[in-house]
C-alpha cells in the first residue's frame, strides 16, 4: 500500500502522519515542540515522531516524506528559521530528517512552509477547492499565509510567499522577534490574544489553562477584557486581509488554525473590520470562511506537495 508521509513542525507542537493516496490518515502522532530548548532537544522531538511514524506497518510503502515548518524557511537550501523557535537559524533540517535511520532509500523529504502546505490542502481537499485566487491563513501560535493564484499554489522563490503574520498593521506598534513593528503576528496570534487580554486584568478560572481558546471561552460569557482582545486581533487581520486583496484580487480568504477554532468570537469582528477596510470595488464582499481540513491541513498540504514531486503530479487526485 502506497502511503504519504508528513510531519508539521510548529512552535507549539510537532505532529507526523502516514497518509494514503486519498489524503486520508492512516495514523498520527504528536509531541509537544520544545521551542525555548536547544536545537538538539528539538531534532530529538522531530526524531521521536519519524521512530513512531515508522513502527507503522504501512511505513514499508512509504513513497514521499513533506515537511511543514513554520517560517521563514529556505525550501531550496532545506533549512529553517523559525521566528517563534529560537534555536534554529539556518538549521539543516533537510539534511537530518534525510539522515534518520528509518527513512527508505530513495525517499527524500520535500521542505515546505507550514502556511503554503496549509494552503495546498485547503486548495486540494478543501475550503478553497476549485478556486483560482485565495489567501489561505493560519492563526495559531504564529500567524501565517499561503496564495493560490490563477488555479496554482504560489510558493515564491524561497517558499515563503503570503508570509502576512509580518506585515505591519501598526507603523508605530510594538517590536517583533522578527524585526519589524507592529506585526499582525503580534497582535492576532493565539500568544497575543492571550496576552492583551491578561494584561487587561483577565485570568483563566481555577485550574484551566491560559491560552486564546480560554480567552474565547470568556469572549462568549461577555467579559470585556477577552472580548477586546479577539477585537484587536480580528482588526489586524481585516487589514492585512484588505491590503493582500489590493495587491493580487483575491475571490476567497480562508482561516485555520488553532484561533480559528474560537468560531464567531474571531469570525464576526473580522468580517467587520475587513468591510472596513476593503473598500475598493474589486476588494469589497470578499468572503472568509473557516478551513475545513482543521488542524491537520499542514500534515495533508505537506503530504500532498511531497506527493506532487514525487510523482510528477500538480497534486494528488482527490478522493
Amino acid at each position: 500500500m502506497t502511503a504519504y508521509g508528513a510531519l508539521d513542525i510548529g512552535g507549539t507542537k510537532i505532529a507526523g502522519a502516514l497518509l494514503d493516496p486519498a489524503g486520508t490518515p492512516i495514523t498520527r502522532t504528536q509531541r509537544p515542540t520544545p521551542a525555548r530548548r536547544p536545537a538538539g532537544e528539538l531534532m530529538a522531538a522531530v526524531s521521536s515522531v519519524l521512530d513512531e511514524l515508522a513502527a507503522h506497518p504501512a511505513w514499508s510503502g512509504l513513497s514521499c516524506l513533506g515537511v511543514a515548518c513554520a517560517g521563514p524557511v529556505d525550501t531550496g537550501a532545506g533549512t529553517v528559521s523559525p521566528v517563534n523557535i529560537p534555536a534554529w537559524r539556518g538549521f539543516p533540517l533537510i539534511d537530518r530528517i534525510a539522515a534518520h535511520p528509518g527513512l527508505p532509500g530513495g525517499v527524500r523529504p520535500l521542505l515546505v512552509g507550514d502556511a503554503v502546505a496549509m494552503t495546498a490542502a485547503e486548495h486540494w481537499l478543501g475550503a478553497a477547492r476549485g478556486v483560482a485566487n485565495a489567501l489561505c491563513m493560519v492563526v495559531s501560535t504564529g500567524v501565517g499565509a499561503g496564495l493560490v493564484l490563477n488555479g496554482s499554489v504560489h510558493p515564491g522563490r524561497t517558499g515563503n510567499a503570503g508570509h502576512i503574520g509580518h506585515m505591519s498593521v501598526d507603523m508605530d506598534g510594538p517590536g517583533c522577534p522578527c524585526g519589524g513593528r507592529g506585526c499582525v503576528e503580534g497582535m492576532a496570534s493565539g500568544t497575543a490574544i492571550m496576552a492583551h487580554a491578561q494584561a487587561a486584568g483577565w485570568q483563566p478560572p481555577a485550574g484551566v489553562a491560559a491560552d486564546a481558546a480560554a480567552v474565547a471561552v470568556a469572549a462568549r460569557a461577555g467579559d470585556e477584557r477577552a472580548l477586546a482582545a479577539y477585537e484587536r486581533a480580528a482588526r489586524a487581520l481585516g487589514a492585512a486581509i484588505a491590503a493582500a486583496a489590493a495587491l493580487v484580487e483575491l475571490e476567497l480568504v480562508v482561516v485555520g488554525g488553532g484561533v480559528a477554532q474560537s468560531g464567531d468570537v474571531l469570525f464576526t469582528p473580522l468580517r467587520q473590520h475587513l468591510a472596513a477596510y476593503a473598500v475598493l470595488d474589486f476588494t469589497r464582499d470578499l468572503r472568509v470562511v473557516p478551513a475545513r481540513l482543521a488542524l491537520d491541513a499542514g500534515l495533508v498540504g505537506a503530504a500532498a506537495s511531497a506527493a506532487a514531486r514525487a510523482h510528477g503530479v500538480a497534486l494528488p487526485p482527490a478522493g
